[in-house]
């Protein structure tokens, strides 16, 4: 098995599962940020018995990844989760938390010393574990009812360019033309059932329009993160068909 090539310190946490999991059962890779102003009390969370969270790693914002969770138990992460056909999606996968204060608290750019850091951490996991790029995922991703991080400033198009996670094959100039453009409501339910496809969740009988512009949102700041508005237009509908291909 390939050999860690990056400097790790370990600052571990009581808040995982006991029994132990195969690797084969590890699928997927959910990166977070924080959410707190202050990155000690990120860490103090995440390795507090009270807060029962906790993720496999934390990057701090020099880039320094700590380890909370061996890779062989599941943290808890992920929380009420849907991809596909998977639920509670810690079974399933390896958290990633990056030091961010997020939405709530002067969201920033992540930093260069980050990225970089993502990019080495994931590629060591994506060949030890045989991770699909479709399975690099965005906690807003499988929680968008919930969640926002990592947000629209994760560079997920740099990432796949780095062959980490899936990005469509459009320019922003072959794409700017088709920004706000409406569409007709039979191209609305074409665009969700273009996203449920991809592996968005469907998970209520009675989807409510709430729901819906979440999912949207979700959508754009993975996608489309210039303009976050929750509105489906003809520029939304078109990455998305050409992510139903991506994603199989």
């Amino acid at each position: 098995m390939p050999k860690l090539s990056i400097n790790t310190t370990s600052n571990y946490s009581p808040n995982f599962d006991i029994k132990k999991r195969p690797s084969k059962q590890i699928k997927f890779i959910v990166f977070h940020y924080t959410g707190m102003k202050k990155e000690k009390d990120a860490i103090n969370r995440l390795t507090s018995s009270k807060s029962k969270v906790s993720s496999h790693y934390f990057i701090n914002k020099f880039g320094k990844i700590i380890t909370l969770v061996p890779v062989s138990y599941s943290a808890w992460h992920a929380g009420i989760s849907y991809w596909k056909n998977y639920k509670s999606l810690n079974k399933y996968s390896i958290g990633i938390e990056i030091s961010n204060p997020g939405h709530e608290s002067n969201y920033k750019k992540f930093s260069k010393k980050q990225i970089n850091s993502v990019i080495k951490l994931s590629k060591f996991l994506i060949k030890k574990y045989r991770i699909k790029p479709n399975c690099i995922l965005a906690h807003s991703d499988i929680a968008p009812n919930r969640k926002k991080d990592p947000g629209e400033k994760f560079p997920w198009k740099y990432l796949s360019q780095n062959k980490i996670s899936n990005w469509h094959d459009f320019s922003q100039n072959q794409l700017l033309k088709f920004r706000n453009l409406e569409i007709r409501n039979i191209e609305k339910n074409e665009f969700f059932q273009n996203l449920f496809k991809i592996g968005y969740p469907k998970i209520y009988k009675n989807i409510s329009s709430s729901y819906l512009r979440k999912l949207t949102k979700a959508f754009q700041r993975r996608f489309r993160q210039e303009l976050i508005n929750g509105v489906i237009d003809k520029e939304c509908l078109i990455i998305s068909k050409n992510l139903v291909y991506k994603f199989k």
